[in-house]
């Protein structure tokens, strides 16, 4: 698909279109956070890519370079959008809370073992997920995005955020520690029997 469009053939269009619409649009609306920002961004990251396709030397690395144009958009769109945050949160605040076990510290971690499958894999901790992950810095976001949701490769991710893939491993590692942080918030308020008391 991408050598075709590279050589400008006009029925690739469509495909690439059907192949990346829905995974540009759940990245921007985790990135930007309002489902309006995300649809301005996915369109407009289509348009980008279908008029620079000419600068994409390999074809097999057409992931990480629409994603590239994704995050841009997302980052231009997050500066003028009404929705942007009027403050981006200290990576501090979004380490996991750790208690003194002995001589050492340990990570406060919930028993996840003590809730039923279904509820872990409901439609709500699907939206606790997203949740988690809409609440992180840009710095973390990005980094979960690529990885985890969208599972381009350490150098992969690297190359779309202009890092070393040694930061990109730390900032994946703080990342996961957070979302885990805020889902333990999130099931330690839905109780075994499955009454949910909701989350923060």
């Amino acid at each position: 698909m991408a050598r075709r469009l590279i050589a400008g053939d006009p029925d690739a269009f469509d495909p690439f279109v059907e192949h990346f619409r829905a995974k540009i649009f759940h990245y921007s609306w985790l990135m930007c956070g309002q489902r309006e920002d995300a649809e301005d961004v996915a369109q407009d990251t289509l348009l980008k890519a279908l008029e620079s396709f000419g600068q994409l030397r390999d074809p097999g690395h057409i992931r990480p370079w629409i994603f590239r144009i994704a995050r841009n958009a997302c980052l231009m769109k997050r500066r003028k959008s009404v929705f942007a945050p009027s403050q981006e949160l200290s990576l501090d605040e979004f380490l996991p809370a750790m208690q003194r076990d002995g001589d050492g510290m340990k990570i406060q971690i919930a028993d996840w073992s003590a809730l039923p499958d279904r509820q872990v894999f409901d439609l709500e901790m699907k939206r606790a997920l997203d949740d988690a992950i809409c609440s992180l810095p840009e710095t973390l976001k990005s980094v979960i995005l690529m990885r985890d949701m969208e599972e381009l490769s350490t150098e992969e991710t690297a190359q779309v955020l202009d890092l070393s893939q040694d930061v990109v491993k730390t900032r994946l590692h703080r990342a996961r520690l957070a979302v885990r942080q805020k889902l333990d918030q999130y099931l330690g308020n839905v109780n075994v029997g499955g009454e949910h008391h909701g989350y923060a």
